[in-house]
């Protein structure tokens, strides 16, 4: 029995989600799994064999409990005591694309393997979108 690696025969496909009244972490995990191809045959661990994935309604995305208001995010600047954070809540209002991406992100591998899919992610705020050439095909979660 010979070991499989995909090397050349990784075809892309497009998809495209609505996140309108989703959760946010289910609808990160498959994304994730759409990103890394694991829904594949050909799935190889050291190899992007992913999709691209476009998420719609970015500004629509729920989450559960009363991580609405609880729910912080941190930075830091660089500079002594400079960590911020941002409510959930003033997130959604000010980078709702930033939530998905980073809870994604957080999905993914560490490392240049990870940032390379990570920019097969495209996120738009409303339900308009630019890659209509790409002919993307709806993704039900």
């Amino acid at each position: 029995m010979k070991t499989f690696s995909a090397n050349n025969q990784i075809k892309r496909s497009w998809y495209y989600i609505d996140a309108k009244n989703k959760i946010l972490g289910r609808l990160a995990t498959k994304v994730a799994c759409y990103l890394t191809g694991k829904h594949k045959v050909i799935y190889t661990p050291h190899i992007d064999t992913g999709d691209y994935i476009i998420i719609l309604n970015a500004s629509k995305i729920k989450v559960t409990g009363n991580k609405n208001i609880k729910k912080k995010y941190y930075h830091h600047t660089g500079y002594i005591g400079g960590i911020k954070s941002i409510l959930f809540k003033d997130m959604l209002i000010k980078n709702p694309k930033k939530i998905i991406k980073l809870a994604v992100k957080g999905m993914l591998p560490k490392g240049s393997l990870g940032r390379v899919m990570l920019n097969k992610l495209k996120i738009y705020i409303n339900d308009i979108h630019i890659n209509f050439a790409q002919k993307p095909k709806f993704l039900k979660i």
